[in-house]
C-alpha cells in the first residue's frame, strides 16, 4: 500500500511544486485547447472552494481520513484493494501536507491547484482521490473481497 502511496503522493507534490515556480498568478497556459489549461490557484476550502473559512475542519477531516486509510488498509488481504487504497492515500497525504505546512499556516494552507478542466481547476492528488473513490465503489459492486475468507489461512502481518 505504501508504494503506491508514495508514487502519488511524489507525482502530486512534485507537479505542485513545479506549478508555483512555473506559473504566476493569473496566467494561463493552453494544454489541450477548449478543454484543459494549467493556471495556478490557492483553495482554501473543499472542491469548489466550499467551505474556505473553515480550512482547520479539513485538515482534521484529512487526517482522521489518513488514518482511516492505515488502518483498514493493513487489514486487507487483496492486492487490488490494497493498490487502490494506497493510492488514496497518496492523495490524501498530499492534501494533508499542502493543509499542515503551506501559507498562510500550520493546519489552515491552502492547497495548490493549477489543472483547469472547464469548471473546476484541480491538481493530481484531486484526480487520483476521484478515481482510487470510483475504483472502490466498483470494487464494492462487484463484490471483490477486501479480507481473506474466515475458512483460508492468512499469512502473519
Amino acid at each position: 500500500m505504501l508504494v503506491p502511496a508514495a508514487m502519488v503522493l511524489l507525482a502530486d507534490q512534485a507537479s505542485k511544486l513545479w506549478a508555483t515556480s512555473a506559473l504566476s498568478g493569473g496566467e494561463r497556459v493552453t494544454v489541450i485547447p477548449r478543454l484543459i489549461q494549467f493556471r495556478l490557484t490557492f483553495n482554501p476550502g473543499a472542491a469548489f472552494s466550499i467551505g474556505a473559512g473553515a480550512t482547520w475542519v479539513f485538515t482534521l477531516t484529512t487526517a482522521a481520513a489518513v488514518v482511516g486509510v492505515l488502518y483498514y488498509g493493513r487489514r486487507s488481504h487483496s492486492t487490488t484493494w490494497t493498490v487502490v487504497l494506497g493510492a488514496l492515500l497518496g492523495g490524501a497525504v498530499s492534501h494533508l501536507l499542502d493543509r499542515l505546512f503551506r501559507e498562510p499556516g500550520f493546519a489552515r494552507g491552502h492547497v495548490v491547484d493549477f489543472i483547469d478542466y472547464g469548471p473546476f481547476v484541480g491538481n493530481v492528488a484531486d484526480i487520483v482521490l476521484v478515481g482510487s473513490c470510483a475504483l472502490l465503489m466498483l470494487l464494492s459492486l462487484r463484490g471483490v473481497p477486501f479480507e481473506a475468507p474466515v475458512d483460508e489461512e492468512r499469512p502473519p502481518s
